[in-house]
């Protein structure tokens, strides 16, 4: 299969060119147009490696699309698959949460019912993305380190991070913004709130700490790469250092951001940080990381789209010196790095056929093409 007249967005440079692929991998490319015949013609549209997703919890919402609602397993899978290859991404880690009480994150079938999906479509080969599962171990909770034991086995496992949303920690450090979240979130009255907030301070107090020291320890002994969730100070950072945690998921403060990089860790935010202009709780922007020097991964987050729509959008922000290559290596070969897989995210001869053909010529990106080593998926 060779690609036509593309704009190829490579690790130093954009060239005008064509590109072939073959048994799954990129064969060769070049700075030329190609004169063999049934080429695609490519339109001079943007070819970028295919988008590498760290942390989406986007498959739930398949699996329950309403509160108490249930949807079948292979149905839920192959929709959200489909989303995935729709916007970009080639390489998905879906992430399940662990321990997380009222959203059933604490029984194991709940949790199994997603995993085996995952496992079913990928043996049947009927995924259309590279699908991996990133666990989210909500610390103060009893059921937490157990789970995460039982589940720590699986060999889609490639990323684990480490959160506390507890009242007062990371993210909920203002107690008002925690209550306005969880009392919307669950509908609970100010009473129920009171308790809540009583019950979520006890389990945080006791569970918090042993079970971020336990399961680091279990993935560092497995060679899983682990993620600090949130932190807010360079005393947090200190924290996630100390346990090994090679990636820092959504600082939420510049300070924690330096602290995280000055430690050697990659700095990962929300695209759809990006795409909204800031953070919707009042965290540090994601573009102001950036124009510091201090943004090394995106993530879509909540929001599949915003992935790709977030490149354009920094290279096009006067706030930072951004290139295209560099923008875009935030969602291709910095996040593929950080999890090991380093047979993609960037172009070049032998890596897999993973690639997006997109344009902006109506002054938004829009995706034309996807190829899944080297299968046109959409």
């Amino acid at each position: 299969m060779i690609v036509n007249n593309v704009r190829l967005v490579l690790e130093n440079e954009v060239v005008s060119g064509s590109l072939e692929m073959r048994g799954g991998r990129i064969a060769s490319f070049s700075d030329s147009g190609s004169q063999q015949p049934g080429a695609l013609d490519g339109g001079n549209a943007f070819l970028l490696p295919g988008l590498v997703e760290l942390h989406t919890d986007n498959l739930d919402k398949f699996f329950t699309p309403r509160p108490k609602v249930d949807w079948p397993a292979h149905s839920a899978m192959s929709s959200h698959d489909a989303l995935m290859v729709a916007s970009g991404i080639t390489t998905v880690l879906d992430a399940i949460g662990v321990g997380d009480v009222r959203d059933g994150g604490h029984r194991l079938e709940n949790l199994s019912k997603m995993i085996t999906a995952i496992q079913d479509s990928n043996r049947k080969g009927i995924n259309r993305a590279d699908h991996q599962l990133h666990l989210r171990c909500e610390l103060p909770h009893h059921t937490t380190l157990p789970l995460f034991e039982a589940l720590m086995s699986t060999p889609e496992l490639s990323l684990v991070s480490l959160m506390d949303h507890s009242p007062g920690q990371r993210q909920y450090a203002s107690l008002e913004m925690y209550r306005t979240y969880y009392q919307g979130k669950y509908q609970l009255n100010d009473e129920q709130m009171d308790q809540f907030e009583r019950e979520q301070l006890a389990l945080a107090a006791e569970f918090s700490t042993p079970n971020r020291n336990a399961i680091a320890g279990l993935c560092q002994a497995r060679g899983i790469p682990v993620a600090s969730h949130d932190d807010a100070t360079a005393a947090h950072v200190a924290e996630s250092h100390a346990v090994g945690s090679a990636i820092a998921e959504f600082p939420t403060t510049l300070e924690a951001a330096r602290a995280s990089r000055d430690c050697g860790m990659r700095v990962l935010m929300g695209a759809p940080n990006i795409v909204r202009g800031g953070s919707h709780s009042g965290n540090v922007a994601a573009w102001q990381l950036a124009s510091h020097g201090l943004l090394d991964i995106l993530s879509s987050d909540y929001y599949p789209a915003s992935l790709l729509d977030a490149v354009f959008r920094l290279v096009a922000d006067e706030r930072n010196a951004l290139t295209l290559p560099q923008a875009a290596a935030l969602v291709t070969r910095n996040p593929a790095q950080a999890i090991g897989l380093h047979d993609r995210g960037t172009i070049a001869e032998g890596l897999r056929a993973d690639l997006v053909l997109a344009h902006t010529d109506h002054g938004h990106v829009h995706i034309r093409h996807v190829w899944s080593q080297g299968r046109l998926v959409f």
